[in-house]
């Protein structure tokens, strides 16, 4: 082996701590449920959107994106100036499930406003989560392991994202939009869960 080789162990999750490693489970399943309807979510606006077009897609993009950037900050702000981890757990765990359960509103919706709300609503429960996602796994990060827990991250969670993407549209047009999006639903939840395990690791205020 070369001086600068890296055992297969160290890209995978073998030496990876606790809490890092649900960090990372946890956003592997939620990022790849959302795959399953990331690259067809325009078609399913067109087929169930009344007068939807690609304003419509580019509008409710744009609220997504716009509420998760505004909102981010605030909540950021807010996790800092409270000591220990609690906080941050607690913003994240309630973040994310309502990420993972937000999508069933799309069962329901079936006008641009209804659209527009939901992609708000969504963008806020990122706000609430991205921050105190990364709060808690920066400060968690194995000493001298930043650069390849972070590739970790992004290598598994793009992977799977990867694999979702060709699933999602075969699903799509085999059993419907209705039950991929009950199933993308009960996969992100299960994500939820898998940060649970991140409690007892979590630092107390001095």
């Amino acid at each position: 082996m070369g001086r600068f080789s890296i055992p297969l162990k160290k890209y995978l999750l073998a030496e990876t701590g606790t809490t890092v490693k649900f960090l990372i489970l946890s956003d592997v399943v939620l990022i790849s449920a959302k795959g399953l309807l990331g690259p067809v979510f325009a078609l399913f606006i067109e087929n169930y959107i009344v007068g939807a077009n690609a304003m419509v897609v580019g509008v409710a993009a744009t609220i997504f994106l716009l509420s998760k950037s505004l909102l981010q900050i605030p909540f950021a702000h807010l996790m800092d100036k409270i000591k220990g981890e609690r906080d941050d757990f607690f913003m994240m765990a309630v973040g994310t499930f309502v990420s993972a359960v937000i999508p069933l509103a799309f069962l329901f919706i079936h006008t641009p406003f209804q659209l527009y709300f939901v992609q708000f609503l969504l963008g806020l429960a990122a706000a609430m989560a991205f921050p105190s996602f990364m709060a808690i796994f920066t400060r968690h990060i194995g000493k001298e392991r930043e650069g390849v827990e972070w590739g970790i991250y992004f290598t598994l969670v793009d992977f799977g994202s990867a694999l979702t993407a060709a699933v999602g549209g075969v699903l799509a047009v085999t059993i419907g939009f209705p039950v991929l999006i009950v199933g993308l639903t009960i996969i992100g939840i299960a994500g939820t869960f898998l940060l649970f395990p991140v409690r007892k690791h979590l630092r107390m205020p001095e």
